[in-house]
């Protein structure tokens, strides 16, 4: 199945507001403004952002900056897709495999950073940096095994990330800094909500997981002996 042939489910929380806004941004923008350049915008801000986090050590001013270079994040990262769906000079295989290859560096390069700044301890960021490639890799299974597109999970998205990162991030450069010490380790406010990130993005993980077996089990139940020269997709990954 091909990338042009996948079903695309976006159900997060910010989605409605994302569908009237996307297109009337890309249908404003000028036609020298290629996909492309949004995708470099994006990643090229998720860099940044990584950058801020890691010297917010040194003055609140950079955990400010971040929040503004969520926006602009924001503003590549969703408009490259919708101006080539506008224009229609889609590129799906293209654009799906670049999409999620700077996803990755994206990632990264936050959750490294936000390690590395005071507020958050670096195992937590890692583990973070783990469940999303967890979750990542099962929606790039999904949408090989069942042809179905689903980027976010229940009504969290990268949009409801991004707002929730800004409004930690606005928090703690307001001097919202309350502290827990468990053990001999000091837990900040960022380490709890790192925490109860990971074990949000488990817990959603796990029942999407479940989900799809059992409508994978039901479309292929088991032991049914089937006609000799049927045709079988899964058969090679059983």
């Amino acid at each position: 199945m091909s990338e042009a042939e996948h079903r695309r489910e976006p159900r997060h929380l910010l989605r409605p507001f994302e569908a009237w806004a996307l297109p009337r941004l890309a249908a404003s923008l000028p036609r020298w403004v290629l996909p492309d350049h949004l995708t470099i915008v994006g990643v090229t801000s998720a860099v940044a952002i990584g950058i801020c986090y890691g010297l917010s050590g040194q003055g609140t001013g950079y955990l400010w900056t971040a929040n503004v270079l969520w926006v602009v994040n924001w503003f590549g990262d969703s408009l490259d897709g919708t101006v080539a769906r506008v224009r229609h000079i889609e590129r799906p295989r293209y654009g799906y495999y670049l999409d999620h290859v700077t996803d990755m560096f994206a990632a990264a390069f936050v959750c490294v950073g936000l390690g590395l700044s005071p507020y958050l301890l670096l195992s937590v960021a890692l583990a973070m940096l783990i469940a999303y490639y967890m979750m990542s890799i099962n929606v790039y299974l999904e949408t090989h095994v069942m042809g179905v597109f689903q980027f976010g999970y229940d009504l969290i998205g990268p949009t409801e990330v991004r707002v929730i990162l800004i409004l930690a991030g606005s928090a703690l450069a307001l001097g919202f800094e309350p502290v827990i010490e468990l053990r001999n380790v000091t837990f900040g406010a960022l380490d709890l909500l790192g925490l109860v990130g990971i074990l949000t993005m488990i817990t959603l993980l796990g029942r999407r997981i479940v989900g799809n077996l059992a409508e994978l089990a039901r479309v292929e139940p088991p032991n049914v002996v089937r006609a000799p020269g049927s045709s079988d997709s899964s058969k090679a990954g059983e």
